[in-house]
């Protein structure tokens, strides 16, 4: 059971590095559960209405999204965290970033699918 949750997260994983990298606010929209918390990289907090709006204005930008690491641990299966490691470059609110990113994520099985509940991302140093 836990392989084959693995692999069904890992494949959310990729569908939402390809949203991410596009903007494409429907898929976010589709990955993202409505009650999302999610730790930014100084610390704030968004929602999921928050996120959304970032990549559909293009507060948001990705030039680069490189996936190096992704490490999956199945709580339940209900619950799986997920710990992913990737080189980003693009625009956030006009600022300039790049560098090695590590992004923490709870996935949570909803009626039809799995959704991200919980997160947060951090700079790597």
């Amino acid at each position: 059971m836990d392989s084959e949750i693995e692999t069904q997260i890992r494949e959310c994983e990729a569908r939402l590095y390809t949203a991410m990298s596009t903007s494409d606010v429907s898929e976010l929209d589709a990955l993202i559960a409505d009650d999302l918390l999610f730790a930014g990289p100084t610390g704030e907090l968004a929602t999921k209405a928050m996120d959304l709006d970032l990549h559909r204005t293009g507060g948001t930008q990705f030039h680069e999204f490189v996936p190096k690491e992704l490490e999956i641990r199945v709580w339940s299966e209900h619950f799986v965290l997920a710990s992913a490691h990737i080189f980003l470059s693009g625009t956030y609110l006009g600022n300039a970033f790049a560098g090695d990113y590590r992004y923490m994520r709870v996935w949570r099985r909803g009626k039809s699918s799995w959704q991200i509940v919980g997160g947060s991302v951090t700079a790597m140093v």
